[in-house]
C-alpha cells in the first residue's frame, strides 16, 4: 500500500486545485495513482506529457506539472502518436475515458494498439457519459440504467481488456479504485515497458451511474467493485460461475515484440534518413 505521507506536490500544479470532479468520483485516486508513479519512476517532468481528451478523464492533464496536452474528442490517441513520432524520448502518458475510448476513438485505440506504440493509456471507466448528462457509454452493463436508456440497455457492454488484446497491446492490465495499491503498481509497469500499454480502471461515479441505478454512494459503489471483480491468473482456478457478472482484474498480458517508433527510425535510417529514435 503506498505510504499517504508520501508528498506528491512536486507532480501536482497547486494553482488547480481543486479538481473539477464530483464527491466521490473515484478518478481523483486515479490521479493521485498516476503521481505515485511519477514519484516511484523519479521521472524527468519535463520529458513526460500527459494527455486527455473531452470527458470527466480528460480534464486529467491540468492537474500535472508536466507537460500537457487537452486535445478533441476520440483523437487523443492521434495527438499522442503524432508527438511520440516527433520525439520518441518522451514518456507520453493518455487519460481516456470509456466513452472516449471505445466509442468515437475506437479505430485510433484499436491501431496504436495494433502498431505497439510505446504510449501509456490509463483508461477511466466509470461505464457512463459523466460529463455530459450520464448517458449511455459502451461500457454500460447491459439492463443498466442511464438518461438515455432509462428503462435499462439491451446492449451488451464492451470489455476494453479483451479488445486491447485483441488488438495486440503487448501490456494489458485491469484494477478497480477498490484495489489502490495496484493502481500505481500497474501504470508505474505499463510507463517502464516498451509499447503500447493498457491499463482500465474501474472508476465509481456516484452522480450519475451510482444514483441512476441505486448503488449508494462512494463507499458502497467501491464496495460493489469489490464484490463484482474476481482476480485473474491461471484461468483452470476461475470457475464459470465466479466470472457470471463479475469482471476479472489482474495483468493478462506482458510481452516485449518490435516497437513502432524503433522500427520507423530503423527503416528511415537505412534509406538515408536522419530519424533518431
Amino acid at each position: 500500500m503506498p505510504n499517504v505521507g508520501n508528498d506528491l506536490h512536486p507532480y501536482l500544479r497547486h494553482q488547480m486545485m481543486p479538481t473539477v470532479w464530483c464527491p466521490g468520483c473515484g478518478h481523483g485516486n486515479i490521479a493521485r495513482a498516476i503521481a505515485t508513479s511519477l514519484e516511484r519512476l523519479e521521472l524527468d517532468l519535463g520529458h513526460v506529457v500527459v494527455l486527455g481528451g473531452i470527458g470527466c478523464s480528460g480534464r486529467t492533464p491540468f492537474y500535472f506539472n508536466t507537460n500537457a496536452m487537452h486535445t478533441t474528442h476520440g483523437r487523443v490517441l492521434a495527438f499522442a502518436t503524432g508527438l511520440k513520432l516527433a520525439n520518441p524520448s518522451l514518456t507520453v502518458i493518455v487519460a481516456m475515458g470509456d466513452g472516449d475510448a471505445l466509442a468515437i476513438g475506437a479505430g485510433h485505440f484499436i491501431h496504436a494498439a495494433r502498431r505497439n506504440i510505446d504510449l501509456t493509456v490509463v483508461l477511466y471507466n466509470n461505464s457512463i457519459y459523466g460529463m455530459t448528462g450520464g448517458q449511455q457509454a459502451p461500457t454500460t452493463p447491459r439492463s443498466f440504467r442511464s438518461t438515455t436508456s432509462p428503462f435499462g440497455g439491451i446492449e451488451p457492454a464492451f470489455d476494453a481488456v479483451d479488445l486491447a488484446l485483441a488488438a495486440g497491446a503487448t501490456y494489458v492490465a485491469r484494477t478497480t479504485t477498490f484495489d489502490f495499491a495496484e493502481m500505481p503498481e500497474y501504470i508505474s509497469g505499463g510507463i517502464r515497458h516498451p509499447g503500447f500499454a493498457m491499463i482500465e480502471i474501474l472508476s465509481q461515479c456516484p452522480t450519475y451511474f451510482g444514483r441512476l441505478n441505486q448503488l449508494g454512494d462512494a463507499p458502497e459503489m467501491i464496495e460493489y467493485q469489490r464484490n463484482h471483480t474476481v482476480m485473474a491468473g491461471d484461468e483452470s482456478q476461475i470457475g464459470r460461475d465466479d466470472l457470471l457478472g463479475n469482471l476479472p482484474v489482474g495483468i493478462f498480458r506482458q510481452e516485449i515484440r518490435p516497437e513502432y517508433t524503433h522500427q520507423y527510425a530503423e527503416l528511415s535510417q537505412a534509406q538515408g534518413g536522419d530519424y533518431r529514435a
